[in-house]
């Protein structure tokens, strides 16, 4: 039987003492203990298949870009990295839900027209590109190539204008969608030559091109990786493009700039992008695989073949491109009152 002390008795406290010492030691024996499965497991991340979502319908730049990016991660995070398309109300419906995941393994393709465009012509947005992501890497340039349908008698961009002109309000243009990078790659042409047509939106490049390819829309600016096919096969005729140089891929086509318009160039530009509540731990992880990922030899070669440039910087650089886009093209979308259907 222990005896009893009271309170105030110097054994008493000695005694108190000496059980807080062994406490604290246990504690910080068995926190220690827990360290090694607390790093281990934040170490463990992608814990199941990522979720990489495409905020538009198959078929166009997006789609190749973030399918090369997901092969490659598949291969290094030891998880499946699967691209789920959702289109729908210019990358809008995509972008909210994807700023409300909580899973920790959900990422979504930002492009310019989700990042620098609808802020600037939706009244309200339902995500905040600016502070409802993390930027984890700018993932690729793809040119715009201007294209016609066979039927449109014009070789090159400046008889394409001078026939637009005759027709003034006859012609039209498609586009994936209000507000994507092919309504602005040729809503800046229009302003630039001073030229009209008819915008036709679509739900994504891929139905846009089936209207292209049978002559329902008369013109369009696509992504250098969706439509090079398509010109190569002669189902659609490339009169110009947004590069500040010829392509490789295209040697005789002029840009833009050198066909009357110097200092003009258009390109299409893609990102991934995180939820803000990405742990830090992920984020960091992710951000180098990515990189890597797009600089790959794998990749390179599935982006060269489609005049696509393969970036791979830091979140700290993709933001500042972002910031920098957005100060760009503010300006073009007021001048031109673009504005959601």
């Amino acid at each position: 039987m222990h005896a009893f002390l009271p309170p105030h008795d110097p054994a008493f406290s000695s005694l108190n003492a000496r059980r807080r010492q062994l406490l604290s030691a246990g504690g910080a024996a068995a926190l220690a203990g827990l360290m090694p499965g607390m790093a281990q497991a934040q170490a463990a991340w992608p814990s199941k298949s990522v979720r990489f979502v495409v905020p538009f319908a198959p078929g166009g730049s997006s789609e190749i870009v973030a399918r090369s990016t997901a092969a490659e991660l598949t291969k290094t995070l030891g998880q499946s990295v699967f691209v789920d398309n959702k289109p729908g109300a210019a990358g809008n419906i995509a972008m909210s839900e994807v700023a409300r995941a909580e899973d920790q393994h959900t990422l979504i393709l930002g492009h310019i027209g989700t990042l620098a465009v609808n802020p600037f012509i939706f009244d309200k947005l339902p995500y905040d590109p600016n502070k409802d992501f993390k930027p984890v890497s700018l993932l690729a340039k793809v040119p715009s190539l201007y294209v016609v349908h066979p039927d449109v008698p014009a070789k090159n961009l400046r008889e394409f204008i001078a026939y637009v002109k005759s027709k003034p309000g006859k012609l039209s243009y498609g586009s994936a969608g209000n507000g994507s990078a092919g309504h602005l790659a040729f809503e800046y042409l229009k302003m630039t030559a001073d030229v009209f047509m008819l915008h036709v939106p679509y739900r994504g490049t891929g139905p846009m091109l089936t209207d292209l390819l049978s002559g329902r829309v008369d013109a369009s600016a696509v992504g250098a990786a969706a439509i090079l096919p398509f010109i190569k096969s002669g189902k659609v005729r490339c009169i110009a493009t947004g590069s500040a140089k010829r392509l490789p891929q295209l040697p005789d086509v002029g840009t833009v700039a050198e066909q009357g318009f110097p200092g003009f160039e258009m390109t299409q530009w893609y990102g991934m992008l995180a939820p803000a509540n990405l742990a830090p731990a992920h984020l960091d992880k992710l951000a180098a695989e990515t990189a890597k990922a797009v600089k790959s030899q794998g990749s390179l070669e599935r982006l060269n073949a489609d005049a696509a440039e393969a970036i791979g910087d830091t979140p700290a650089q993709f933001a500042q491109f972002i910031a920098a886009e957005q100060a760009r093209w503010k300006k073009v979308l007021l001048r031109a009152k673009v504005k959601p259907d």
